[in-house]
């Protein structure tokens, strides 16, 4: 058994959401350089060129990448040889978003119809999966309300097409428009359960941008939503163009023969992720 104390957790969480919110991921740049070389509307263009200057600024004057500094969503590998001393572990993460939004914007409201401001932006949203070995995985997304606002879930019938699914994805893609700040990073969750589909859309913004999904039949269909997304015009912030998503991600699980769920997580071209191993 390996001990790590919740002190070290809760420091890592810190600075994670400083990272998060100042570093833009280099793959999510790459995916941006890339794009901005095959955009065909010159507006699009202008605004891909804005995105990355904003990224560039952020880094350098460690400012943060958006004005809207998001939800804390941690997603926690935890080993099973792992013993946490000194503290809880979901106390440890919160005072650790605490710490690390002393000078971030806070925006979590402690009741959905009292809105009161929580004021350190706790408490995070916290999924702790158990997995092999002796370390610790923190994995800290900071995610904003457009795209957040701009998801969803639909419950199909077991016989649902592939192509229904791809139209429904890419309809709900289109449908945000502007609202998810595009170009986006779309996180889609087939099977489980109504509740786990959801987990598994936001589970799967946590991979590398641009890197497939290690089956072959979803990686296809993976490509097959980004080049229909990339075909509606949507476009860089809703302005019409050829790059109006990055990547698509799915994460698959196993469901019930009666059932079908399929959620959408849309996420902003500002795409903070950060991880640390402890």
């Amino acid at each position: 058994m390996r001990e790590i104390s919740s002190k070290r957790i809760t420091e890592a969480t810190a600075e994670l959401c400083r990272q998060a919110a100042y570093l833009l991921p280099a793959e999510v740049e790459e995916a941006l350089n890339r794009a901005l070389k095959m955009e065909t509307s010159e507006l699009g263009r202008e605004v891909l060129r804005e995105i990355i200057k904003n990224a560039e600024i952020a880094r350098k004057e460690k400012l943060p990448l958006c004005q809207d500094t998001g939800f804390a969503v941690v997603f926690v590998d935890l080993g099973q040889e792992v013993l946490i001393s000194g503290g809880q572990l979901t106390e440890a993460i919160n005072e650790g978003v605490s710490r690390g939004f002393s000078d971030l914007r806070k925006s979590i409201v402690s009741d959905p119809f009292i809105r009161a401001n929580t004021g350190d932006n706790t408490p995070a949203v916290v999924h702790i999966e158990i997995v092999p070995g002796d370390k610790l995985k923190l994995g800290l997304l900071l995610k904003g309300g457009g795209g957040e606002n701009a998801s969803t879930l639909k419950m199909f019938l077991p016989g649902a097409e592939k192509e229904e699914i791809v139209r429904f994805v890419v309809e709900k893609v289109k449908e945000a428009g502007p609202r998810a700040c595009p170009p986006v990073i779309v996180g889609v969750g087939i099977g489980g359960t109504f509740d786990h589909a959801p987990f598994l859309a936001k589970k799967a913004l946590r991979r590398k941008v641009g890197h497939l999904n290690s089956s072959h039949h979803i990686a296809e269909l993976e490509k097959e939503m980004l080049k229909r997304i990339n075909e509606t015009g949507v476009g860089p912030m809703g302005l019409g163009g050829k790059t109006s998503a990055l990547a698509v991600h799915i994460e698959t699980f196993p469901c019930h023969i009666a059932s079908l769920p399929v959620a959408v997580n849309l996420e902003c071209h500002a795409h903070r992720y950060q991880e640390a191993v402890l």
